[in-house]
């Protein structure tokens, strides 16, 4: 019964409502108005609610998350974290400014992997916005509260997009002499970012954090309500894959 009413309230909560709303104008179109008009919008409003569900985001988003696993021995002479955005000055333990959530969740894998083999990490973000924080840097002060040597920090704090994380991230390895770099990031964001560090002639070794899915899925039909989170995590999905196309075969 839970799970039912859960799945109603999703019917009366956008963008759930609004499909519904558009069906009813489906219906309304065939019975009064020219039947092909009735057939287009419901075309589009069932291939938006697919769209919205969490069982169609889920799919999507494993794909990307599947490409790489991370190895059981990792070995590396170097840890590269890139960012994904940061607050300019929201109030911190030690500071101003905080990592979101997706970059937080890099950071703990990234400084947990330091611990464990003892060797710099390097941390690629800058002030994307005018009014976000500058990434690298806010890293480098969670990193010293966590007990990361400052000997052992490297920080690239330009760069404003992957492409740039790849480009200045590699010249920073190159000045320190690192060739066997971990590269982590988000599993959903994992292969895009290894194909920017190929282009930039640096092979890394792949560690994939931050995951949003299970390995196993498991099926329910709530997975069928539409949602505006499931809905969210498709279009980044899709811009992911959009974004792996155009690094890949535009040079820019």
């Amino acid at each position: 019964m839970i799970y039912l009413l859960k799945f109603g309230a999703s019917l009366i909560l956008p963008p759930g409502i609004f499909f519904v709303l558009f069906l009813l104008l489906a219906i309304y179109c065939w019975k009064y108005t020219k039947k092909y008009v009735a057939i287009i919008i419901l075309i589009l409003t069932m291939s938006l609610y697919l769209l919205s569900t969490s069982w169609m985001s889920q799919k999507l988003v494993s794909n990307l998350e599947n490409e790489y696993n991370p190895p059981v021995f990792p070995t590396g002479d170097a840890i590269i974290m890139l960012g994904g955005g940061a607050t300019l000055d929201t109030p911190d333990v030690s500071g101003t400014g905080e990592l979101r959530s997706i970059p937080a969740n890099r950071l703990l894998t990234a400084v947990r992997l330091q611990k464990l083999l003892n060797v710099p990490i390097l941390v690629s973000g800058g002030q994307v916005y005018e009014d976000s924080g500058k990434e690298a840097v806010i890293a480098k002060r969670i990193l010293l509260d966590l007990g990361v040597p400052e000997s052992k920090i490297l920080v690239e704090d330009k760069s404003l997009n992957t492409k740039q994380n790849a480009r200045f991230s590699a010249q920073i390895l190159r000045d320190h002499e690192l060739y066997e770099p971990i590269l982590v990031t988000s599993a959903f964001h994992m292969k895009r970012a290894v194909l920017n560090f190929e282009q930039e002639g640096v092979t890394v070794t792949a560690y994939p954090a931050d995951y949003i899915e299970n390995k196993e899925q498991v099926f329910h039909y709530n997975k069928l309500a539409p949602s505006a989170g499931a809905l969210a995590d498709t279009e980044m999905a899709l811009q992911e894959n959009l974004r792996f196309l155009v690094t890949k075969y535009l040079k820019y």
